[in-house]
């Protein structure tokens, strides 16, 4: 439990083959069923504070309450999945914390001290997201993403299709 974010909701792993990774996680690990969103446009994307035409294809499943997300660039704008992979990494790239009160914990995040590496939204206005600056070692990139909208309920039906998961119809294409 983070003192100034809360609980890790999810962990986010930035992958160069989105399909190997899911096939991995779901016979391998046994984890399931993996929501996939394929070439996803991101709306109002920023990085490092300029407009980025980033898109990117995300999985989505859940192991017991924490949410597992894959992520693969599908472009090559500019953006911290981009950065993780060119510096030859592959894999956990953040932890995300989820709020209901987006603006405050972003003002907290920057009164801190913070750094936004990247931000946009998902699903619309009550979708936003930020990645702060926190890469001193692979695997430790801050996000905050604001569940306040829809997002939650997608969330929330992504977790429950998880519970007693019996590795049936391990992809569905969303």
């Amino acid at each position: 439990m983070s003192r100034i974010f809360g609980a890790v909701r999810q962990n986010g792993y930035v992958v160069r083959d989105i399909h190997t990774a899911m096939h991995h996680w779901a016979g391998t690990l046994g984890v399931g069923p993996w929501f996939f969103f394929d070439d996803m446009a991101l709306g109002d994307f920023r990085y490092r504070g300029e407009p980025s035409d980033a898109r990117i294809s995300v999985a989505l499943a859940n192991s017991g309450d924490l949410q597992i997300e894959l992520i693969q660039p599908t472009n090559d704008a500019p953006s911290m999945y981009r950065d993780f992979l060119a510096a030859g990494h592959e894999g956990l790239q953040h932890m995300s914390y989820w709020t209901e009160d987006f603006a405050d914990l972003y003002a907290t995040a920057i009164d801190l001290g913070y750094v936004v590496g990247h931000e946009g939204t998902t699903g619309g206005p009550h979708g936003r997201f930020a990645y702060f600056q926190t890469e001193a070692h692979p695997g430790t990139v801050v996000e905050i993403s604001d569940v306040s909208g829809p997002k939650k309920a997608v969330f929330d039906f992504i977790r429950k299709s998880s519970a007693g998961w019996d590795g049936t119809k391990p992809i569905r294409n969303m």
